[in-house]
């Protein structure tokens, strides 16, 4: 029982030993395989696929294939089914011929990732070869004198198979004086001796013959024969001697051609002829007789090739001493060469992966190579290494297989080349050393981002350039190579004032250069912000950004533009064109008194905007002047009564720029003491202002239709206030008879118009009249001013709410004499006038017209004054029968530029008239009001 547990625990143990043992093949690679000798070409040794667990697919992929060390190849891997197969025929004695185990080396490389597999394949001897001697017929002589028992050698077989296949045994033909004996040496080779067992007699035969066959042991057998003559001499009954049966020595491998090995001696203890002695190699192989000669005097053996000790170790050689007689003896040499440094190791290169990436991971096989020392023991250990300075390390795979690998990331921007130097260096003493070179080129990896030479670009472009100015140029470096670092740049999208960033800019994509595509200008865009994207060529492509600041310089491109006075072009023509820019002034002004105010701008900025005036032209030099920097048109000195009434000034806006542009205004400047003077003045400038070829008709016809379409609007009044009329009298019919209050009354008597107020607050007054109200009363409203008319007293609202005729005559004179006595001094205020010149005072200030009638019907008052002011017969004046509005509220302005200063008030079908005069508000006041009537009454036909 024990010895059973004893004998499994033996067989566990061979069990895992032979599992390890394949395990560790396996880690290394290790691949072993046997084919016979004399296999045909193409012959399957193993399945490498198979074995190293690879698909066909990965073998294809990563290129494996049988390294080309040099040497012969007798392998080459199949990849169409992974099998390893024989590249040739191979014989075994042939390529193995001293050794008894025969293994042919071999490695398979592969690719991405690199690795190597190491594989050995023993070839198996067949029995192809049967045993041979030298010579087919040997002669030996021998004395007739000499004693049986006498051993002679013969010459042995050679067969170049091993083991069972090779030579076994030696048979003789029978003899009755010959027998053959078979000795084994020390090396286990067999030597045929022929021994003598019964005396020789020349006399009665002088001649043997003998066939000696040597086989061996295969399947079949195989044998080989020689014929051996031996012819009896008669005389010499000594042999030589040799004074040692074996002579060993030991040379060094690298001993001199011509030295001398040894010497061998034999002796011969006869006298005469037959002692003397000749040597000489017996059945030496061809090959060692190249390598050592023996002196057949001396008996030295001399060295006439160089020895090799990798080739061969050790020489064994049988000499022959032969007497003159014809007696021989016969001993061994055996030499044993001694291994010498001698030489220097090989490093041969198998695979080198470059150019290697720059992203390279940790641990990559970079090369692989293999280290040869020809030389044995101590001498043919080698070490190899590399320099520390890399970012690299060798390591060992097996045997004499070493790799690179890397040892550290890689970075092209930094090196980009590398030269490794592999040394190898054997055991000896002094030990021989070896080198080579890795050549390992750093593949580029976009892995650099391009950079601006500058974090912000701005620059400064004058406006109005020309299309396709080059503006400045953005430059960016990659510190990749190659396609990596090529940098194109393009703007990133954005929008301008609505339209694309692309329509005002662009960047050339190769240079950086950014160009302008249209002409800027800088009063409608001053800044461009923009950005420009700098792009290498690697995949995937990296990027980077940079602001860009594009200041437009302002550039004197244009002229002042007036704003006030109103060009004259843009006034109209005809009538209207008097009332452009006409300013009034009266006589009595004092010196510095503001008459008007030129007001410009300049679309330009800065210094190119600094807007300066100057009176260019004056009818009148001296009398007005202009502020420098302000526009404000002043009276430098008093007016004269020997002055013209009307001036013409033409003032100079001049700006700052370089060269400095201009424009002019025109002021029309009247000098008057009355209205009457104003409007006769404005009256002739209208007729002036035709042009010299133009007819007269033409004013007259302009007029003609604005007249037209002032009576139109009337008469549609008319015909609405009718309308409202009837309309009141129907419900006046279902009222009840004793409201008769508005029974009688004319229906004239409702007609009123909102009044407009006059220039002058002191002649303003508010007047409601109703003509369709449930109440049906007329009312003054009360003012807390001398000014306007008076209210009725609280005790008679029961009267009657609307008065006679009569009555509203007497109550006119009664507020005419009532009313204060108006200021005389009707000349406007600063606050009064319009334009920039002064600012109005909000309390001040008249109400605008509050309705589009009120608006039709002062421009229709404007019109009628300008064509009746030199007769004097407006009936919607105020003193000397004129109106007493400036020229400046003429046609050619709207209401937004006239204060509202509401006129007179006119009620038709009433003899009461308003007035402002100050003299005719008495009893004088009877011709106005005939005027009046008879206005009145021309309205009334029209």
């Amino acid at each position: 029982m024990c010895a059973a547990g004893r004998r499994w625990g033996r067989r566990q143990r061979a069990l895992l030993w032979a599992v390890l043992l394949a395990a560790w093949e396996a880690a290394w690679g290790q691949l072993r395989y046997s084919v016979p000798e004399e296999m045909p070409k193409g012959s399957f040794v193993g399945d490498v696929a198979k074995d190293l667990g690879l698909q066909l697919t990965t073998l294809k992929d990563r290129d494996a294939h049988v390294f080309d060390t040099g040497r012969t190849r007798y392998f080459f891997l199949d990849l169409q089914n992974g099998h390893l197969s024989m590249m040739e025929q191979v014989d075994r004695e042939e390529i193995c011929a001293a050794v008894a185990k025969c293994v042919l080396n071999f490695e398979i490389l592969v690719k991405r990732p690199m690795n190597i597999y190491k594989g050995e394949v023993e070839i198996l001897d067949i029995n192809d070869n049967p045993p041979s001697f030298p010579e087919r017929r040997n002669v030996l002589e021998i004395s007739e004198n000499t004693a049986p028992g006498a051993r002679f050698p013969l010459e042995r077989a050679h067969d170049p198979d091993i083991g069972a296949n090779s030579l076994q045994n030696y048979e003789c033909s029978e003899s009755s004086y010959f027998t053959l004996e078979v000795k084994t040496g020390g090396d286990g080779v067999k030597y045929p001796e022929l021994l003598l067992v019964k005396s020789l007699d020349r006399e009665q035969k002088d001649t043997h013959h003998l066939i000696l066959t040597a086989t061996d042991n295969g399947s079949p057998v195989k044998s080989g024969s020689t014929t051996i003559e031996i012819t009896v001499i008669d005389g010499n009954d000594n042999a030589p001697e040799f004074t040692q049966s074996v002579y060993k020595v030991t040379v060094k491998e690298d001993v001199a051609v011509g030295s001398r090995v040894l010497q061998v001696t034999a002796t011969d203890r006869d006298e005469g002829p037959n002692a003397e002695v000749k040597y000489s190699f017996f059945q030496i192989p061809e090959k060692f007789d190249k390598t050592f000669k023996m002196d057949p005097e001396s008996g030295e053996i001399v060295i006439i090739e160089n020895l090799n000790f990798e080739e061969h170790e050790f020489y064994e050689l049988v000499v022959q001493a032969r007497d003159a007689g014809g007696l021989s003896s016969h001993s061994k040499v055996l030499i044993k060469v001694v291994d010498v440094n001698n030489y220097v190791p090989e490093i041969v290169i198998m695979s080198v992966f470059t150019p290697v990436p720059e992203d390279t991971p940790l641990g990559t096989v970079i090369a692989i190579f293999s280290v040869q020392d020809r030389d044995s023991g101590a001498n043919g250990e080698v070490q190899c290494s590399i320099s520390d300075s890399h970012p690299f390390r060798l390591e060992k795979s097996f045997d004499n297989y070493y790799r690179v690998v890397t040892a550290e990331l890689l970075d092209r921007e930094q090196v980009s080349e590398y030269n490794v130097t592999v040394r190898a260096a054997d055991g000896g003493s002094p030990a021989l050393e070896s080198s080579a070179v890795l050549a390992l080129q750093v593949l580029d990896v976009n892995d650099n981002a391009p950079v601006f030479l500058e974090e912000r670009y701005s620059a400064r472009l004058a406006e109005n350039n020309a299309a396709g100015a080059l503006v400045l140029t953005v430059r960016a470096t990659d510190a990749d190579w190659g396609q990596n670092a090529r940098v194109r740049y393009r703007l990133a999208e954005g929008r301008v004032r609505g339209a694309p960033l692309s329509s005002y800019v662009s960047v050339q994509a190769e240079t950086g250069a950014l160009y302008a595509l249209r002409s800027l200008d800088y009063e409608q865009l001053r800044e461009l912000q923009l950005c420009v994207r700098a792009e290498d060529g690697g995949a995937p492509a990296l990027s980077s950004n940079v602001s860009v600041r594009l200041l437009i310089v302002d550039e004197n491109d244009n002229a002042p533009q007036v704003l006030y006075p109103a060009p004259a072009a843009a006034a109209g023509s005809g009538a209207a064109a008097a009332w452009s820019g006409v300013e009034l002034a009266p006589r009595w002004a004092e010196a510095g008194a503001l008459v008007a105010k030129v007001v410009a701008v300049d679309a330009d900025a800065g210094q190119n905007a600094w807007l300066s005036y100057e009176l260019a032209k004056a009818t009148e030099p001296g009398l007005f002047r202009v502020g420098l920097h302000s526009g404000e048109v002043r009276t430098a000195r008093s007016p004269l009564a020997r002055d013209a009434a009307r001036h013409v000034l033409l003032v100079l806006v001049r700006d700052h720029g370089r060269p400095a542009l201009s424009a002019t205004a025109t002021l029309s400047v009247v000098l008057a003491e009355s209205v009457a003077e104003l409007l006769a003045e404005l009256g002739s400038a209208a007729h002036e202002a035709a042009a010299p070829g133009e007819p007269a008709a033409s004013l007259t016809r302009w007029l003609v239709l604005a007249v037209a379409a002032v009576s139109c609007l009337f008469v549609a009044f008319l015909l609405l206030l009718l309308a409202l009329r009837l309309r009141r009298c129907h419900r006046q019919q279902l009222l009840p008879p004793d409201s008769g209050a508005l029974r009688g009354v004319p229906v004239s008597h409702f007609v009123g118009i909102d009044g407009v107020r006059a220039f002058l607050q002191s002649y303003s007054h508010d007047v409601s009249l109703t003509a369709d109200s449930r109440k049906s009363h007329l009312r003054f409203s009360a003012a807390s001013c001398c000014d306007t008319l008076p209210a009725r007293p609280p005790d008679e609202v029961s009267a009657d709410l609307v008065p006679s005729g009569d009555q509203v005559t007497e109550s006119s004179g009664q507020v005419a004499s009532q009313q204060a006595q108006p200021n005389t001094d009707w000349r406007f205020s600063q606050t009064q006038r319009p334009g920039t010149s002064g600012s109005q005072n909000g309390e001040e200030a008249g109400a605008w017209p509050n309705n589009q009638f009120d608006t039709e019907m002062l421009q229709a008052m404007i019109l009628a004054s300008a064509n009746e002011a030199a007769d004097g017969n407006s009936t919607l004046g105020g003193g000397n029968g004129t109106m007493g509005l400036s020229a400046r509220y003429g046609p050619q302005f709207t209401l937004q530029h006239v204060p509202d200063y509401r006129q007179n008030v006119y009620i038709p079908g009433s003899n009461a008239t308003l007035t402002n005069a100050a003299g005719k508000r008495d009893a004088k006041n009877a011709a106005p009001a005939g005027g009046n009537k008879k206005k009145s009454g021309k309205k009334e036909k029209k």
